[in-house]
């Protein structure tokens, strides 16, 4: 499933997994470190931390990376928030070679008023800044965080006057145990978690109650898109349910025919309710895996939103029709203005974790960066257990070097772990070879032998002129054929 996509982080500070402390000068050594957030983008190294010298950029690094002699790799560079968006300023910076960034806001939180100077004028922001993916950021390497006006306007200060000053980032592994909880973000049409919609009912079966899966749907907030005009009438049409409260993007990108942004929705809604009727409660939801992927054929262009494909993935899946429908119309329903409790849930936990791309996944509310599939997801999840407490089909598939989905089907990787033949194969391997050169010293021996007759008769012939009558055998004749004759001298003449 290759999400080519970052996979959103945390923003609220009691979930941020990675800490930001100011070692030198002691002045802004902070106890606790500094409140920050961190980027949805880049590839922290968990478990580990950077301390280097900061560098203030002096440049918004919207136009490219910067050169200056002072910059001694490896360096953190400290960039202000503003201009272009946090993947453009991060990729210059990382071409800058930059080790890792900290990007200091310039504007000042509504919630940080009372310990933040804003300039005459300024307003404060209600909602914090999300270092969001804007889509391109997937060759980014480096980590990046966000620091708070009042935090970084003092470390400003001390680079300005030309002082020293030592960052250290830090990324701790949420303390882990045995049971691990997962998340997934997507969306019907998304074609990238296919894969992990048709197969991962095979994970859940192995995993079962040891790990606790939370689906989510994306949608958009389509009162915030003016999706719903003074009126309150809907004027995105097709692509919004509600009254244009709930929107998805038109799959096959036609708004008059094809699969359309409500049926999204709908979809979406469905997907939810089956979930908190048959895996809320245990966390599995096999029946919901099921369901996924007996829609798989529905999932075109021409059954999507028909009333009986769906219905029959659902009885294929042993999910009750009527009572996914009434879940649906009495969390609010698709057609009235009003909010559906269901789909409100996705929109504000959207906005509150930050997702912008999709799929998204979190293991023990740490994201998974880089490109998803089901290899990738299975061992994100069993790497969230504790040592020595992850379930068999985690010993047995993680290491795969690949074919998972085949290893937890069949309970063995398609090769060994180390990449290795399968001992029976490399010992009739071996027994070949050996019977193969076995018939090649024979042979030459066979043809050393024929030589050396050769040899010896041309010598006869060259050397010693026989008398008419007599025998001319030779040394290697008579040892071939007649062990027994010892009146012969060297190279086989009588000595009669």
């Amino acid at each position: 499933l290759a999400i080519t996509a970052t996979l959103a982080s945390p923003v609220t500070s009691s979930s941020v997994t990675s800490s930001l402390q100011i070692n030198v000068p002691k002045n802004l050594n902070q106890k606790g470190g500094y409140d920050h957030r961190e980027a949805l983008f880049g590839i922290p190294p968990y478990g580990g931390s950077i301390q280097q010298t900061i560098y203030a950029a002096n440049d918004n690094l919207c136009s490219g990376p910067i050169t200056r002699k002072n910059l001694h790799p490896p360096f953190i560079l400290m960039v202000d928030r503003g201009d272009c968006s946090f993947v453009q300023k991060v990729r210059n910076a990382q071409h800058s070679g930059a080790t890792a960034v900290i990007i200091a806001d310039n504007t000042c939180q509504c919630q940080h008023q009372e310990k933040c100077e804003s300039k005459a004028g300024d307003v404060c922001e209600n909602e914090e800044p999300i270092m969001g993916n804007d889509g391109s950021g997937s060759d980014i390497t480096i980590s990046s965080m966000l620091m708070f006006k009042q935090d970084a306007d003092p470390v400003r200060a001390a680079l300005r006057k030309g002082d020293a000053v030592r960052a250290e980032l830090a990324w701790s592994v949420p303390n882990p145990d045995d049971h691990v909880e997962y998340e997934l973000w997507t969306s019907p049409s998304d074609f990238t978690t296919a894969e992990i919609n048709s197969q991962w009912i095979d994970a859940a079966m192995k995993l079962d109650s040891t790990a606790t899966f939370t689906p989510h749907m994306f949608l958009y907030d389509g009162i915030k898109v003016a999706c719903r005009n003074k009126d309150g009438n809907n004027v995105c049409d097709s692509l919004c349910t509600n009254e244009g409260r709930y929107c998805a993007s038109d799959p096959d990108g036609d708004l008059y025919q094809g699969i359309s942004g409500a049926n999204v929705v709908e979809e979406s809604l469905r997907r939810l309710c089956i979930w908190d009727l048959y895996g809320k409660e245990n966390g599995v939801g096999l029946e919901y895996w099921d369901y996924l992927r007996q829609f798989g054929v529905c999932d075109n262009g021409s059954n999507f939103m028909k009333k009986d494909c769906v219905e029959g993935a659902m009885i294929r899946a042993n999910v009750d029709t009527s009572t996914v429908d009434r879940c649906m119309y009495d969390s609010g329903g698709l057609k009235e203005p009003w909010v559906n409790t269901f789909l409100e849930q996705s929109l504000d936990l959207k906005e509150k974790k930050g997702i912008i791309v999709l799929p998204s996944a979190y293991v023990n509310d740490v994201p998974i960066r880089g490109a998803l599939d089901f290899d990738v997801l299975l061992k994100a999840v069993c790497a969230g257990y504790k040592d020595g407490t992850a379930p068999d089909v985690c010993l047995k598939c993680a290491n795969c070097l690949d074919g998972e989905h085949e290893c937890v089907v069949n309970d063995f990787c398609p090769t060994n772990d180390d990449g290795g033949i399968e001992a029976n194969t490399f010992i009739l391997s071996l027994l070949g070879i050996a019977g193969f050169f076995s018939l090649l010293v024979l042979i030459q021996h066979k043809r050393s032998q024929s030589q050396l007759r050769d040899q010896a008769y041309g010598i006869h012939a060259k050397y010693m002129k026989l008398e008419k009558g007599e025998s001319c055998e030779t040394a290697i004749e008579i040892n071939d054929y007649d062990d027994s004759n010892e009146d012969e001298t060297e190279f086989g003449y009588s000595k009669k």
